[in-house]
């Protein structure tokens, strides 16, 4: 019981401990674009990615801010997906930042990359779980809904993706008491979760997950790794896509 109380506590305060304090206020942090999504006018093929950067200020040393674009065959640019909560109700915005932009200085990962046949046809249903998420209106930094809430969603609706948020996604897990039992992000498993305060997954993608007061603790046996609050993945690498 300790070293479970240790292992929930202790990474939060070793992030905390390393995360490096924001040198400029929000409005002045660079927003610029990384190189991480192909240029539109060299790659015709279809193309869907999802990215996660840690949040601003001493919010990165617990979390990330998680985002999708998708960019269909022969389109001109990407279109970004994001929750933003300041923006003010709705809090789904379109192309807030370029596809691969900075976030507010923070370097994004890129989560998941898909390319070429069928994956028009997953555009169209990215987009349609974007028009029917359920908390568009609503918005909690903790636990949810947030920004991390409306990836799982999207990704739960297009399971193809298999998707694989990191623990330190907070409100990834976040679900209505309605509907406490659903899939796990990737679609490769399931999660019970209430309200995103407690819960616990078990996927092919994910691992093994323990939700406490909307902080993941968890292994991924397929790829030998510690999933931790604060920290995220810790172990092998996982390669993005």
């Amino acid at each position: 019981m300790l070293l479970m109380a240790a292992l929930f506590v202790v990474p939060p305060a070793i992030s905390v401990a390393l995360h490096p304090p924001a040198t400029v206020s929000w409005s002045e942090a660079a927003l610029t674009p990384t190189g991480l999504s192909p240029e539109p006018a060299k790659v015709k093929e279809p193309v869907v990615q999802v990215f996660a950067a840690p949040a601003f200020g001493r919010r990165g040393a617990f979390g990330v801010h998680t985002w999708i674009v998708v960019k269909r065959t022969g389109a001109p640019a990407f279109t970004r997906y994001d929750v933003v909560g300041w923006s003010g109700a709705p809090y789904v915005q379109v192309d807030y930042l370029d596809a691969d932009a900075l976030w507010y200085g923070s370097m994004p990962v890129l989560l998941a990359d898909r390319r070429g046949a069928g994956v028009e046809a997953l555009i169209g249903r990215i987009e349609e779980a974007v028009r029917r998420y359920p908390y568009a209106d609503t918005y909690r930094t903790w636990p949810g809904p947030n920004s991390n809430t409306f990836v799982a969603h999207v990704a739960r609706e297009v399971p193809e993706l298999r998707l694989d948020l990191p623990a330190n996604a907070v409100g990834k897990d976040y679900l209505p008491l309605a509907s406490a039992i659903a899939a796990a992000p990737s679609g490769t498993g399931v999660q019970l979760s209430v309200l995103g305060l407690a819960g616990v997954l078990v996927a092919a993608e994910e691992g093994i997950e323990l939700n406490l007061l909307g902080l993941s603790l968890g292994i991924d046996i397929a790829r030998p790794a510690l999933r931790l609050p604060g920290l995220g993945r810790v172990g092998l690498a996982k390669p993005g896509g």
